[in-house]
């Protein structure tokens, strides 16, 4: 059983959140499962508390908030380095 690189991605629905979720999905790999967090539903809302989001977009990987989405929209190579696009091996991140 394959394990997979789990990818949340918090979005308001604004279209730089739209933007990042392209990204997201145009870079990730077969073994990235990737799933969209609706911040406005009061579940995506608590789930983001969890990691501590305070912006949107945001994008959390394997668990980790990662520093990708500043003010000028989402960082590539910063989402690279937190492993998007990187499969799992033997399911060590």
């Amino acid at each position: 059983m394959e394990t997979k690189r789990k990818i949340e991605v918090f979005s308001a629905g604004c279209p730089l959140c739209t933007d990042t979720i392209d990204m997201v999905k145009d870079n990730s790999c077969s073994s990235c499962d990737v799933e969209v967090v609706n911040m406005m539903k009061s579940e995506g809302a608590n789930q983001a508390k969890k990691y501590g989001v305070k912006t949107v977009p945001a994008v959390v990987i394997d668990g980790k908030l990662a520093n990708c989405c500043g003010g000028n929209g989402p960082n590539l190579s910063i989402l690279k380095k937190a492993g998007l696009g990187k499969p799992l091996e033997n399911g060590i991140q």
